[in-house]
């Protein structure tokens, strides 16, 4: 298996999607800005995003790949079988909440954005776009399925390039914005909930060489099918941690004035590098961990998981080091159009910050997660989860009187790296992971070239700062060209030190 050469081509189609998700962002900024349209708007939309997130990225892959990879070894038949109980569970389970959650949507949204029931007009325009948005939930959990699917026979260019299609769908909405005025946000969530659809439509085309649907009212459980969905709740919730600590803070960011439209702002962008650091990683590394588990294999076990730790320090770091030193500075070369003013960036700015110190923790997550959840193990990451979880509300709750809604990234990086160390040091613990030479003496080399490249970055940002303002016109020109520069700065600066060589890309194990 070649970690690189499938990290890399699942990492291409996600920077695609996650940089259409980005001229969405700027569209969406320039005609809602972060009024209270925005903020009806992003709490519709959270809410079937965190489920496409907690389900596509990686997440449904975490209960379903090993117990899939573990039928693959007994044929094709009783993979059918497998597949198509849990497809048709997971249909009519599916069908149900979608049901329920859109009969009772006004208590649903005051569970979700408390703070909106002290404005009726916010209360229901939330109410309304939210019964439009939430069927979404029902195609996207069904892609997932499918992208599991694929994923576990090693073909990750389908799954990873669907995400585009609800961008696409997106833009071309927003491209009427001028004409479409306060209705915009309506035209934007039935577009939300067609692109599931046409998305769902996609990944069967490709999912059937391996897998077809066949319905059935039958929902007798055996001893796989049960196991299976008692991994599932667990292994979402801990992969999705990070995402379940941002729903807790856009909740309670809804009892500030246009908070929730900062943290999405700031969510948006440090995503970009979560996708290829973490996400990416911790897709491609699951399916073929659990063979080499499966198989025994000691030495490819070591190597792969080393291999997947070393990548995802050397993607997190150099981007989590250039959002620390620039976070003003890219916020508003990203966002800083239209109705989207300079308050709003700044304080869109000050979360990415505090996001950006975590960034590395989400993405390790990811990864360590997938440690765990190739041998079976989906309790501990659970468990662990379930504190962060906790640790990241009380501190919202507790200091958002006192600060306001910037505790919540400060939180939720908090509560991350508390999650990293808890894993990691039971990883340890159960002997489920050893360093080998060849990381150890990677990550000095690493750390050395994101230091060089930091430098160059701030020198660059501070002799462009008048170029970055928020009233250039051409700012995100200037913006794109430094981090071109500094890139290659930061890959020529590894290749000197040996972090990363030109002979990984084919990675030969």
């Amino acid at each position: 298996m070649n970690l690189i050469k499938s990290t890399g081509t699942f990492s291409f189609y996600t920077l695609i999607s996650r940089l259409l998700g980005y001229l969405r962002d700027v569209l969406i900024a320039i005609f809602l800005g972060s009024g209270p349209l925005a903020d009806a708007f992003f709490v519709a939309f959270r809410i079937p995003n965190t489920f496409r997130r907690l389900f596509s990225e990686g997440t449904f892959n975490a209960a379903f790949v090993p117990s899939y990879s573990s039928e693959l070894i007994k044929g094709k038949r009783k993979t059918q079988l497998f597949a198509n109980k849990v497809f048709n569970i997971l249909l009519f389970n599916l069908m149900f909440i979608v049901f329920i959650v859109e009969i009772f949507m006004p208590a649903f949204i005051l569970l979700i954005a408390p703070g909106f029931s002290e404005n009726s007009e916010k209360f229901d325009i939330a109410i309304t776009l939210t019964r439009i948005t939430f069927p979404f939930l029902f195609f996207v959990s069904l892609s997932s399925f499918f992208s599991a699917i694929l994923n576990s026979h090693n073909k990750f260019a389908a799954a990873s390039a669907a995400p585009i299609i609800l961008n696409i769908i997106l833009i071309s909405v927003l491209l009427f914005g001028s004409y479409l005025a306060d209705q915009l946000v309506y035209y934007l969530s039935y577009a939300v909930t067609i692109a599931g659809l046409v998305q769902l439509i996609f990944l069967l085309i490709f999912v059937k060489k391996y897998f077809l649907p066949n319905l059935s009212l039958s929902f007798k459980m055996d001893k796989k099918i049960k196991l299976f969905f008692t991994k599932l709740l667990p292994s979402i919730f801990s992969s999705g941690v990070t995402q379940i600590n941002i729903l807790i803070g856009t909740i309670i960011a809804s009892f500030e004035a246009s908070a929730v439209s900062y943290l999405y702002y700031a969510d948006r962008i440090y995503q970009i590098n979560l996708a290829i650091a973490g996400i990416a990683i911790g897709t491609v590394l699951l399916p073929n961990l659990s063979k080499y588990i499966q198989n025994k294999n000691a030495k490819k076990i070591v190597f792969i998981q080393n291999k997947s730790l070393e990548l995802s320090l050397f993607l997190s770091l150099p981007a989590s080091v250039a959002l620390l030193i620039a976070s003003n500075e890219i916020t508003t070369a990203l966002f800083g159009y239209g109705s989207f003013d300079e308050i709003g960036v700044n304080n869109s700015a000050r979360a990415l910050f505090y996001f950006a110190l975590g960034l590395p923790a989400f993405s390790l997550l990811k990864v360590f997660s997938s440690f765990l959840f190739a041998r079976h193990n989906t309790k501990i990451p659970f468990y662990v989860s379930l504190f962060s979880v906790i640790l990241n509300a009380s501190l919202s709750i507790y200091f958002f009187g006192k600060i306001g809604f910037i505790i919540i990234p400060i939180a939720t990086t908090i509560s991350s790296w508390f999650n990293v160390l808890i894993l990691f040091s039971f990883i340890k613990y159960k002997n489920y992971f050893e360093f080998n030479l060849i990381f150890l003496s990677t990550v000095p080399k690493i750390i050395l070239s994101t230091t060089f490249m930091g430098y160059i970055f701030y020198l660059l940002i501070n002799f462009f700062s008048d170029k970055l303002s928020y009233s250039y016109e051409f700012k995100l020109i200037y913006l794109i060209l430094i981090v071109i520069f500094t890139f290659f700065v930061y890959l020529a600066s590894s290749v000197l030190t040996k972090a990363f060589k030109l002979s990984d890309i084919k990675l030969n194990e």
